[in-house]
């Protein structure tokens, strides 16, 4: 037997195509990205002319055309459960062949605009996507191909291959339902608060999955007045996630008031916090606000909140629980009403278990946590957080610096950054500092990050190889800049046509890698 008329055995098709949806929806691969290059494949590896995904919407009860391969642009479809062929095969669970689309009368044709003669000369194949791991089987939606017209035993085998592929990314389908039911629920909830779309502060930077999650879950609390608890190490950004909170709450309005609990003594928190009478205590001359009473209708944030001492946690739980505080030296009650939002980078039930951290303090402030990962597992953010630095500190500075090397770059996605964006921060201001070009290069870059082999140091090399290394440097920066015109970066460079062209032999420099880019300024 043939497949679409390849001489190849069918088996082997298949399992190259199975080999390929695997790696292709690796967990490591962005979710929609995998559906979309799944879709790609299956239209590739078996000719077929057409695929798609409908995957059902939670909210409105309805099959929506989710993830097309086609052609042709493909229109916004919904599909009722029952109606048409997408929807019959969603109701029962079943798998549909048409062996030519014209000769059915009920098949919905307008989303693709396929013409007559596609209708006369293809097949229809759709199956149904079950869920897996649960004790009821529940269908997630369909996925549909149009195929040439075949034998009925060759789209039999389609068909029975098609449903072994639903089965493989149903937990991907699982997700991506749970991300549109999330998207109309954040819509939804802005739309009841008559809260128009805020958008994230302008120095925050979500390129990487795990930091458009992280995002997502700010804007999904944000309305709310529920306590926020922001985890992760240091240098990774709370203190701006904890902006971003509150620039999408109701109190955006109002203060934010910040204070670092590891930054005053243990004697000074409960002051600083609660604020004190006159005379509390030796040097207390005047009555004082506590920042309680100063983020009145506001949001206070809590940093390192794991520092406070037992008895100013007692305080805060009391501030939470009775919104109301007293100040160092009263018995007076005072009324406040404070969004609280507290970050730490310690562990804190390794603090409950060894007594320094209060137990009913913990379940209150932990209503809504949030993982902020470190810079070394989102590395897909560094270059524009880099980028977003160096405009910054070159505005700043007065610095004509436009744009970092790419041996650079290469220094910063390859370093683990213990710091984390605190560290990338103060990297580039130094080498701002330091850098009197118009480019960023490895030599400007700390010690921390530099190695002997990328700033042509290494001892093993000869003089000449060391000069040699950074005059290929200089060279595809210059190629790259004028993207691959040797005219105009013998220009920049300010030597002869001649020499560049005899370098970009000597070092065997492939122009036309650098051609018909975007050019560099």
């Amino acid at each position: 037997m043939t497949m679409n008329g390849l001489p190849e055995k069918t088996e082997n098709i298949y399992l190259k195509t199975l080999s390929k949806i695997l790696d292709a929806i690796a967990p490591q691969n962005e979710l929609e990205q995998s559906l979309n290059e799944l879709l790609r494949i299956l239209a590739g590896d078996l000719q077929f002319v057409r695929a798609f995904l409908a995957i059902m919407d939670p909210e409105s009860d309805k099959l929506k055309l989710s993830i097309t391969y086609s052609p042709s642009k493909a229109d916004h479809v919904t599909y009722s459960p029952g109606k048409g062929v997408v929807g019959q095969v969603f109701s029962s669970g079943k798998p549909v062949v048409i062996p030519r689309m014209y000769d059915n009368s009920e098949f919905l044709n307008k989303a693709f605009g396929r013409s007559e003669e596609e209708l006369k000369s293809h097949s229809f194949i759709c199956v149904p996507i079950n869920s897996v791991g649960t004790d009821t089987e529940e269908v997630l939606g369909t996925l549909s191909v149009d195929s040439p017209i075949l034998p009925k035993d060759d789209l039999a085998i389609h068909c029975q291959f098609l449903e072994v592929v639903a089965g493989v990314i149903a937990s991907q389908v699982a997700r991506l339902q749970e991300e549109m039911a999330l998207q109309a629920q954040a819509l939804s909830q802005g739309i009841m608060a008559g809260m128009p779309e805020i958008p994230p502060p302008s120095d925050f930077v979500a390129t990487s999955k795990s930091m458009r999650q992280v995002l997502r879950q700010s804007r999904q609390v944000g309305p709310s007045r529920a306590t926020a608890l922001l985890r992760g190490e240091s240098g990774t950004g709370k203190e701006l996630l904890a902006e971003a909170i509150h620039a999408c709450s109701p109190r955006r309005d109002r203060p934010l008031i910040k204070l670092n609990c590891a930054a005053l003594p243990a004697e000074l928190v409960e002051s600083e916090l609660f604020g004190h009478q006159k005379g509390a205590f030796t040097g207390a001359y005047q009555n004082k606000r506590g920042l309680f009473e100063v983020a009145n209708n506001g949001t206070l944030f809590l940093d390192e909140i794991g520092e406070l001492s037992l008895d100013a946690q007692a305080k805060v739980l009391r501030a939470i629980q009775e919104k109301e505080i007293q100040r160092v030296g009263s018995e007076q009650p005072i009324t406040v009403d404070v969004r609280l939002i507290c970050a730490t980078h310690q562990p804190l039930e390794d603090l409950l278990r060894q007594g320094r951290f209060r137990e009913d303090l913990f379940y209150r402030i932990n209503v809504f946590p949030i993982f902020i990962p470190p810079l070394r597992e989102r590395r897909e953010d560094i270059l524009p957080l880099a980028e977003l630095f160096l405009k910054s500190f070159s505005d700043e500075y007065s610095k004509g610096i436009k744009r970092i090397s790419s041996p650079a770059i290469d220094l910063f996605t390859q370093y683990h950054w213990p710091g984390n964006v605190r560290e990338l921060k103060n990297c580039i201001e130094r080498a701002v500092l330091v850098c009197e070009e118009e480019v960023i290069r490895t030599y400007h870059l700390p010690p921390t990050l530099q190695t002997a082999e990328s700033t042509a140091t290494d001892t093993n090399l000869s003089f000449g190889e060391a000069v040699a290394k950074f005059e290929q440097e200089l060279l595809v920066d210059a190629l790259k800049k004028a993207r691959g015109n040797m005219l105009q970066a013998a220009r920049d460079l300010r030597v002869s046509y001649r020499i560049v062209n005899y370098k970009v032999k000597k070092y065997n420099i492939d122009v036309k890698k650098y051609a018909g880019g975007k050019k560099k300024k």
